[in-house]
């Protein structure tokens, strides 16, 4: 059963994997911040139809939540996907990769900021050495390469850490299905970026794409939406709760992967440090996902405090079950 949905962040993180190259190639034609406003103009429109076919125009009120959903997907959405696709225009798709993967163990940081969790000490030592692999791809192994890191390693780490964020919380939210928490952040993020695209278009930071250059993209634009932003961030939502954060999220190791074999494909060649510091990065990933893991199944398996006696057994309503 757990292989089976291990099906869904694989293919989450596979596809996330591709889509760096895919996205590189279509900022050729169209400026960052309006690639990310099409994109999710388009995405969010698909989710909107999903969420009301399946759960009706009720599940679009955010119960006294929508300055949280505004700012999480402000950061989320937004954040991560605009500053992402900016990034793009001054580091390779590879590089990019490798901060992405870095999410779950951030994510770490950030429940430790806002809800006192501290990490293990083998879990900062392992932050370390993911930077370090992090470092030799990107310098590759040379000091006079540090200069490379520059804007396009600055503009991921304020992208990580907004869809770290987004990450923690949606933990917050555990009586909306996958499909709302996306939805909804989803609204909010859209409407972030139309404002952004606006401004950057009437001050001339960037010009509106003409309709040739969408052409020119749709099949780029076509698989960012669909397969991306759409089917891939549901099956991610959908695997967490299967499987748990802790378990799910070592799959954001095959991000990196999946982006270098596209780029040996596309006929990158990469010199023999620069796969030392992927391996180096990736290893580290996996044993920060394991410490996490550990820790959680100590945890669970502690002897459980008794249980108050209640005068009638709990019911769960099965159709809640089925909805997450």
């Amino acid at each position: 059963m757990r292989s089976r949905h291990a099906t869904l962040p694989i293919f989450a993180a596979v596809s996330w994997g591709v889509m760096f190259p895919v996205l590189a190639s279509a900022l050729t034609r169209v400026d960052a911040l309006n690639l990310t406003t099409a994109r999710y103009v388009l995405a969010t429109a698909v989710l909107l139809a999903l969420l009301l076919a399946r759960e009706g125009v009720t599940a679009l009120a955010t119960q006294r939540r929508g300055v949280e959903v505004v700012l999480l997907g402000a950061l989320g959405f937004a954040g991560f996907n605009t500053l992402m696709n900016l990034a793009l225009g001054h580091a390779a798709p590879q590089q990019i990769a490798l901060f992405a993967a870095t999410v779950p163990l951030v994510t770490q940081f950030v429940r430790w900021a806002r809800d006192g969790v501290r990490p293990r000490p083998a879990l900062l030592g392992i932050s370390l050495v993911a930077l370090v692999g992090v470092g030799l791809v990107i310098t590759r192994g040379r000091l006079d390469g540090l200069g490379q890191f520059g804007w396009g390693g600055l503009l991921m780490i304020g992208a990580v850490l907004g869809w770290a964020f987004y990450t923690h919380g949606a933990s917050r939210f555990p009586e909306w299905s996958a499909l709302r928490y996306t939805t909804l952040t989803a609204v909010a993020g859209m409407l972030a970026m139309i404002a952004a695209s606006a401004v950057a278009d009437l001050t001339g930071l960037q010009h509106a794409p003409a309709a040739a250059d969408l052409v020119a993209i749709a099949p780029q634009l076509a698989y960012a939406v669909l397969v991306a932003a759409v089917l891939a961030v549901l099956a991610w939502n959908t695997g967490v709760r299967r499987l748990g954060p802790a378990d799910a999220a070592l799959f954001m190791n095959l991000v990196p992967v999946a982006t270098f074999a596209v780029q040996i494909l596309r006929g990158y060649r990469p010199v023999a440090v620069e796969l030392v510091g992927a391996g180096l990065t990736i290893a580290a990933l996996v044993a920060a996902n394991l410490v996490t893991r550990t820790r959680s199944a100590a945890r669970a398996t502690a002897a459980p405090e008794p249980l108050a006696v209640v005068d009638r057994p709990a019911v769960v309503d099965p159709v809640a079950v089925v909805g997450r």
